[in-house]
């Protein structure tokens, strides 16, 4: 009800102009942008990420923590990205720029969920692609993008997000029928159009704006095919976007899957569970 009353006093946005979005972090962006071309040196990709000491500071802390457990500790931001490589250095920067772009807002419990749920899709969207035959680096990276537009709409209005959350029951997709109500677009309208207004990698288009399309099984296995079943193995998982998400069973996931990949992920939820806890706490204790 307290929701319904919320919807009656809200006039959905007439434009994307309207949504005034705050700006992501301009190191990452460019990172990303930099990331994709072949002839990029490695101390150009340092020196952009030194150039923000608060932003090279976290990536130098999250580069050495549990989450990529380095052999050798790296005492600079150069070495860091020779260790992990231009690929890797994307899903990482990406990592610190949304924690950056939701800032304060992570202090709510339902912002934090978000958080989760992104690192988490990302983490396993990691571990499907090296069980096959695609890219890790990009895997991760997609996965923490794919709800940049519902970051992008929690920070907008965090109060009425929230709220949302907290609120809202159902299969992930069916909340994007809520947020059209108020913002006047959902969360996967606003990543798509962010990847174009960013001017990053097409790509990524698709990873954003079909992350919650129905999947065919028998449909060609794709990157964004990759994140979509990521991202509702992250809710099954222990880590749902919001409470009342309806989650797909693990077995149902696992059938979806190509037959590689199926016969070398993992058969038992419980394991992934745990994996995924045990890095998403090495992030947030950094």
């Amino acid at each position: 009800m307290l929701l319904d009353k919320k919807l009656k006093n809200e006039t959905p946005a007439p434009s994307w102009a309207y949504l005034r979005l705050p700006p992501f972090p301009q190191v990452a962006l460019q990172l990303l942008q930099m990331a994709n071309n072949e002839n990029v040196q490695l101390h150009q990709l340092s020196n952009l990420i030194s150039s923000d000491p608060a932003f090279a500071s976290e990536v130098l802390t999250i580069a050495n923590s549990l989450l990529y457990a380095p052999r050798f500790p790296a005492s600079s931001v150069l070495q860091a990205i020779a260790v992990l490589g231009a690929n890797n250095l994307q899903g990482l920067c990406l990592t610190v720029g949304v924690r950056a772009y939701m800032g304060k807002t992570l202090q709510q419990p339902a912002m934090r969920a978000i958080w989760r749920h992104n690192l988490a899709c990302a983490l396993i969207a990691d571990q499907l692609a090296s069980v096959g035959f695609m890219d890790r680096d990009i895997a991760y990276t997609s996965g923490v993008m794919h709800d940049i537009g519902r970051l992008a709409l929690a920070v907008i209005r965090p109060t009425e997000y929230s709220l949302l959350l907290v609120t809202h029951s159902g299969p992930p997709a069916n909340i994007l029928e809520t947020e059209r109500k108020i913002f006047g677009w959902d969360h996967c309208e606003a990543g798509r159009q962010l990847i174009i207004d960013w001017k990053l990698p097409s790509e990524f288009e698709a990873i954003v704006s079909e992350h919650h399309a129905p999947r065919q099984k028998d449909s060609s296995w794709s990157m964004a095919d990759l994140i979509n079943v990521s991202c509702r193995m992250a809710d099954t998982t222990g880590f749902p976007a919001f409470p009342g998400c309806e989650a797909t069973p693990f077995p149902d996931l696992l059938e979806e899957l190509p037959a590689r990949e199926r016969r070398l992920f993992h058969t038992e939820i419980e394991p992934l569970a745990q994996e995924i806890a045990r890095k998403i706490d090495a992030v947030e204790s950094v």
